[in-house]
């Protein structure tokens, strides 16, 4: 076990004088974890978190003393000069990239800048996403997250586990103190109420019952595999890179014969760097007149046509928000309306519930890239629209020359009978 730890700490550059892994289930159960260790603490906990973060990041919220929402990277760049929020334990948490739409945040300069804040001031990195496609380099623990979330099945395939990468005297000061304890975390116990904690390797303290020891072997022998077929993680990254560069600049390009664009890709990344950028696109599609096409149908033909693709709101409340531009009123009348997670009202109130997520990874290739944008080609562009008609200069009321009491009037209509759709190079060292 330990020898797969250290290959771990190898693959992210981690020096395991500084730091340590603890495998857990998933990457939810580490962000747990890192909760239980916090919730520990005396008189409650600060915590201000991303508004790109997964789901698992949000729900740390309802067990913190007093939570704040960083909307974005400008609120988070404000939050680091305004200084000393107050008093207690303070943890910050982002993603390395958002699961939405693939744009990568910045990870040393914002752990550096909110270690210097002061002592009591910790950072929960998700690199969950980033790592499937990326490399992610701990080597200086003066700019390394004090606790790192990852998931091993999302960067290998294989096998279904998750780490907490920590280091070590974040660890001792924060994760030691959890209440809980299970079989293998305890030197000594007694039912009477006596216990002895281990205190000295975390995972030793952190691990509890059975470690999951076949996976564990099974991750060795994955890391080979990856190594073998794939080469160096900046391989992969670069790999995935351009092909994620070059679906995003075909799809863009896809207009319906009337001129509108058929795709509407969120995040605002052009592609330009793969330290800003991972291979993934989110986007919806609008028909020839401008209504949006529900993620459910595209899904549906897709996966006929054995075309796998994430649709939903990818347990990114935030990126709904601000990209897709769901306020949270709206979403919170959705719900109340009948609409869940994972069902098919794609479109409500004339608004997407919703997005189409492609990604790609060290196993995609080219073809995988024109066989999306055939498929979105053939099925959601209407090349027979025909172009809207220029519309006609508003005439101006005699003798009013400013402009402002202008009279304006159809002066054509023009309605399209559009039938219904049946349902690199890259900076990775």
């Amino acid at each position: 076990m330990n020898d797969v730890r250290l290959r771990v700490l190898r693959y992210l550059n981690a020096d395991p004088e500084e730091f340590d892994v603890v495998f857990c289930g998933n990457a939810t159960a580490a962000v747990k974890l890192v909760a239980e260790g916090f919730v520990a603490g005396d008189g409650g906990w600060q915590y201000r978190f991303h508004g790109d973060a997964h789901t698992s990041l949000v729900g740390l919220r309802e067990l913190a003393r007093d939570s704040r929402c960083l909307e974005t990277d400008a609120d988070v760049e404000r939050w680091l000069e305004e200084g000393d929020d107050g008093d207690g334990t303070r943890l910050f948490a982002w993603p390395a990239q958002s699961n939405l739409t693939g744009r990568r945040l910045p990870i040393h300069r914002w752990a550096e800048r909110i270690r210097a804040r002061r002592g009591s001031h910790y950072t929960l990195l998700d690199a969950a996403a980033l790592l499937a496609t990326a490399p992610l380099d701990l080597g200086d623990p003066a700019t390394a997250p004090d606790f790192t979330v990852l998931s091993f099945y999302k960067i290998f395939g294989f096998p279904d586990l998750g780490g907490l990468v920590v280091r070590r005297a974040s660890a001792s000061a924060v994760l030691a103190g959890r209440r809980y304890f299970g079989g293998g975390t305890v030197g000594g116990l007694t039912v009477q109420g006596f216990v002895a904690r281990k205190t000295e390797e975390p995972h030793e303290f952190l691990e509890d019952g059975t470690v999951p020891f076949h996976s564990a072997v099974a991750l060795d022998a994955t890391m080979t595999a990856r190594e073998r077929v794939h080469g160096t993680p900046a391989a992969v990254c670069a790999h995935a890179f351009s092909l994620g560069r070059l679906a995003w600049e075909l799809i863009t390009e896809l207009r319906h014969g009337n001129g509108r664009r058929v795709c509407t890709v969120y995040g605002g990344g052009d592609f330009s760097s793969a330290l800003e950028q991972g291979p993934t696109i989110a986007f919806n599609m609008r028909k020839p007149d401008g209504a949006w096409v529900g993620y459910a149908e595209v899904e549906k033909l897709a996966a006929v046509k054995k075309i796998h693709l994430r649709v939903g709101t990818m347990c990114n409340p935030g990126g709904m928000s601000s990209y897709v531009g769901l306020a949270s009123w709206e979403m919170e009348q959705n719900y109340k309306a009948g609409h869940v997670c994972s069902d098919d009202r794609d479109v409500i109130a004339g608004k997407p519930t919703g997005a189409v997520r492609v990604s790609f990874g060290g196993m995609s290739t080219l073809d995988d890239v024109l066989v999306l944008v055939r498929f979105l080609e053939e099925f959601y562009v209407d090349q027979e629209c025909a172009p809207a008609p220029a519309p006609a200069p508003a005439p101006v009321r005699e003798g009013v020359g400013d402009g402002r009491d202008e009279v304006v009037f159809v002066d054509s209509l023009a309605i399209c009978e559009c039938a219904r759709s049946p349902m690199v190079e890259a900076e990775c060292d």
